[in-house]
């Protein structure tokens, strides 16, 4: 029977409880004696205190998938396949807009993928920064879910809600943390072969290759090494024909989802010369190159557009290294870390105005740089002042620098507007923008009595651009009974601006079917960077319980997010131009609020068959002030799944997803103009249903294959929000697929 998919375990449990003996034994002499037999029923329920992390991820708004879960429902490409069935947490475009509809990312809880962090083994991930931001908030991205493989991961994290905000800007929303697999104090070696092909013709198929291998070298050094080739191919282009609108060209307007090939290799070494000091030094590289689907921005294909079709139009390019200490001493633990990430974003140059804003041209390809450099060091110390207590101090800083010749090239000239943009030159402006970020944090895990856990926390952040942001937490958990369990949390989360939003040099300009259309239209309008905007900020809020009887348990949490300086591209112009052409900034809009519910319900019906559901209910998600949708989101998602664990050879899975109805915005935010006909269409509820099969002859082979959207529904991109609504991206139908793994 396989480990229930929702157990946790305090990492730091047999270190905190031989530093926690002398506590102990100083409170010996008054305590009664341990022959009693109500005092011994109590001590055996006391939970060794972690420390504040392990802590807040034992809060409702976390889940984990295992590496058996994987294995057990293999995702196509991309980890956001199966990080989307967890409690809270969708995939959408960047925004509301549906501009860039099939690019689908983690949204948690309804706050947008730009408010989820990635994380790997705990190290922000921030390549799609080096994607241009465009006028809407999209950007041309599948994320940061794609550079570890599926068969290299031990377990992701995912962190919603007040939990996420102890990992700084860009949180707001949640925490995803893929943790991948350490090296074995054995010499072993995989290969993994994965296939998945669509029954649909028109759909692209999936193979991948991944090797593994782990060994110790001495005594006290051990490596990991991995390696993997995966090819996505693109939809065919003309997938949406029959559901959109068509070019000039006779072409649809619309594209379905692009294709992708990862190449991905990485090492871990890790040294441990003694029982207390751990370092690892880890190094990898990725290139993810696109195959082009002939998906725009704004759908305004072309016929040198189409041409690219299954050509590589962008390649991302990571490097990354890493050295992390890790300490376990008599007064306590430590972890520090130095990590290096380069991006590099080569790319088919794309229109910066107008309709072709986002589309390719035929103007070559230029590579955007993005680099971070980041250091962190922490220490936790178990004490005991009135209640047993363990307190962590950390410090961080952090350097962003970002070049993008190609997205920063947009010009005006003076000869036509008449005068010129205060702070943005004509031409000739600088490509390049930094920033730096450090930042104090501590945080406190009490045990208040025997049956509260409080774990309050501050963290300060400073901004070299934006100033100082102070972030306070409080987190609790209260043992009503031996079965229930209250939790609850509140905490202040932000965002920093991004360095495209917060540069002057960075110019955006419409020939006036994208300024407001209350306004008189002469010579367009521009949108230019701000850098006086203020961070975002978020109050996220959860309560809810978790009742586990031993037999089975559940767990509901009812969240809510008061969001405010939400940064948006503003409609109404700063001031114009000689020619009458506005000037438009990026700039912090009002409030918006995300609420809704969360739930997990777990079942073993027999000692081979477990039974999993979760579900999430949206009860808001939307700008106070105009009432739009912060992100196209179901109303509603279930998920569940029949795990059959048949005999110790033979599994069997059935699953299902149900997403309730989807709602486009009413009203575009760029034009300010109502939105009508097709463009208020809603996506209806459906549902996608699984199946597999899984054998393991023994403990060097593994197979199973599977079939997923079993009764083949399929949804078609139609168009943007202004004229599609809801239907903004390609849901695949059904497919095929066989996975076999050779373990040495």
């Amino acid at each position: 029977m396989s480990t229930p998919p929702f157990k946790r375990q305090y990492l730091g449990a047999l270190i905190t409880l031989a530093l926690s003996g002398t506590a102990l034994a100083q409170s010996q002499a008054d305590a009664p004696l341990p022959n009693d037999p109500a005092i011994v029923q109590e001590l055996s329920a006391v939970e060794v205190l972690g420390t504040a992390e392990e802590e807040v991820k034992e809060s409702l708004g976390v889940s984990v998938i295992t590496a058996e879960e994987i294995q057990r429902r293999p995702p196509s490409n991309d980890l956001s396949d199966i990080i989307r069935r967890e409690p809270g947490v969708n995939l959408t475009g960047n925004s509301a807009s549906g501009a860039r509809g099939n690019s689908r990312q983690i949204d948690i809880r309804g706050m947008g993928p730009e408010n989820t962090l990635i994380l790997i083994d705990g190290k922000p991930v921030e390549s799609r920064n080096a994607v241009r931001y465009g006028w809407n908030g999209d950007r041309d991205t599948r994320g940061d879910t794609n550079w570890v493989p599926a068969e290299e991961v031990e377990r992701i994290e995912v962190i919603r809600g007040p939990a996420a905000a102890r990992y700084g800007s860009g949180a707001m929303g949640g925490v995803v943390n893929i943790i991948t697999k350490q090296p074995s104090d054995k010499p072993t070696a995989s290969a993994t072969y994965y296939i998945n092909q669509p029954q649909d013709s028109d759909e692209g198929n999936t193979n991948r290759v991944n090797a593994r291998l782990s060994t110790p070298i001495s005594d006290t050094l051990s490596m990991r090494v991995y390696a993997n080739y995966s090819k996505t191919n693109p939809d065919s282009r003309d997938i949406n024909a029959d559901h959109a609108a068509l070019d000039e060209n006779g072409v649809s307007t619309t594209a379905g989802r692009e294709g992708v090939i990862n190449q991905d290799i990485n090492a871990l070494f890790a040294w441990r010369p003694d029982t207390r000091n751990t370092l690892e030094f880890e190094m990898g590289y990725s290139r993810q190159g696109n195959l082009f689907a002939g998906d725009t921005m704004n759908n305004a294909n072309n016929a040198f557009s189409d041409s690219l079709y299954g050509k590589e139009t962008n390649a991302m390019y990571r490097e990354n290294f890493g050295l992390t200490h890790r300490g376990n001493y008599d007064w306590g633990t430590s972890r520090s870390g130095l990590s290096y990430e380069y991006t590099r974003n080569a790319r088919q140059a794309e229109g910066l105005a107008g309709g072709p804003e986002g589309a390719p041209t035929d103007l070559g390809r230029d590579t955007a740089r993005l680099r971070s450099l980041r250091a962190t060091s922490e220490a936790s110390i178990p004490f005991t002042l009135g209640w047993q207590q363990v307190a962590t101090m950390g410090v961080e800083y952090l350097h962003e620098s970002l070049d993008d010749p190609s997205g920063l090239r947009q010009t005006y000239d003076t000869g036509t507007t008449g005068t010129g943009i205060d702070g943005t030159p004509t031409d000739g402006r600088a490509s390049k923008t930094s920033q730096d970020s450090y930042a104090l944090f501590v945080e406190d895990n009490i045990q208040a009595g025997m049956r509260t856990i409080l774990t309050p926390g501050l963290r300060y952040d400073h901004n070299s651009e934006y100033g100082g942001n102070l972030s306070p937490s409080l987190n609790m958990s209260f043992k009503a009974t031996d079965t229930l369990r209250l939790k609850g949390g509140i905490a202040r989360a932000y965002k920093a601006p991004n360095l495209y939003q917060s540069n002057p040099n960075y110019l955006l300009y419409s020939r006036g079917n994208g300024c407001n259309a209350v306004e008189p239209n002469s010579g367009g309008c521009y949108l230019v960077g701000n850098d006086n905007l203020k961070p975002e900020i978020s109050i996220n809020k959860e309560i809810g319980f978790e009742y586990d009887p031993g037999t089975w348990r559940t767990s509901a949490a009812y969240f809510r997010n008061d969001y405010k300086n939400k940064i948006v591209a503003d409609t109404e112009y700063v001031y114009r131009l000689g020619n009458g052409a506005r000037v438009l900034q990026w700039t912090n809009s009002g409030k918006a609020i995300v609420e809704g519910i969360e739930g997990n319900l777990f079942i073993p019906l027999s000692p081979t068959l477990d039974w999993n559901t979760n579900f999430t209910y949206m009860l808001q998600s939307k700008n106070k002030d105009t009432g739009e949708p912060l992100s196209i989101i179901p109303e509603y998602t279930i998920n569940s799944t029949l795990d059959w664990f048949y005999t110790p050879e033979w599994s069997f899975q059935a699953n299902v997803t149900y997403y309730g109805k989807q709602k486009g915005p009413d009203t575009n935010v760029r034009t300010g103009e109502e939105i009508i006909g097709e463009g208020r269409q809603t996506v209806s509820p459906y549902a996608l249903v699984g199946l597999s099969v899984g054998y393991e002859p023994n403990s060097h082979l593994r197979f199973r294959v599977g079939v997923s959207n079993l009764f083949d529904k399929q949804l078609y991109r139609e168009g943007n929000a202004t004229s599609a609504g809801a239907a903004t991206y390609n849901e695949p139908g059904r497919a095929y697929y066989a996975t076999m793994t050779v373990t040495y």
